[in-house]
């Protein structure tokens, strides 16, 4: 059909799971993988930070949670340009973009599409 560079599909959230017990199994933590495919991606890489996966690292909050290195605010401010938002609105749709991204700088939200 030749739509391919339209069409893009992708998981997002903000839910994981800590690396330690809470005695009743792993506990609620933040951020996880997630993917993102179709013809526009910029694909084969990972993007951001890639946590170490052992307890008192860097990014550990305690008990196995990290801290992520991308924000799925980024995600969405991404995919949300690709849509035709400007830069402008972003904090329209996405209040807390500002905390994770510059809109008034020239940089994607993460570079994993050709926009």
């Amino acid at each position: 059909m030749g739509v391919e560079n339209d069409v893009t599909i992708f998981s997002a959230s903000e839910f994981g799971r800590s690396l330690t017990t809470n005695n009743r199994g792993s506990d609620h933590a933040w951020g996880g993988n997630q993917w993102i495919m179709g013809g526009a991606i910029n694909g084969k890489r990972i993007y951001g930070q890639y946590p170490d996966l052992y307890e008192d690292g860097p990014l550990d909050t305690g008990r196995g949670r990290f801290i992520p290195t991308t924000s799925v605010d980024e995600l969405a401010a991404e995919l949300a340009l690709w849509l035709g938002v400007s830069k402008t609105d972003l904090p329209i749709i996405l209040p807390n973009i500002s905390r994770f991204y510059d809109i008034n700088g020239v940089a994607n939200p993460i570079g994993f599409i050709g926009i």
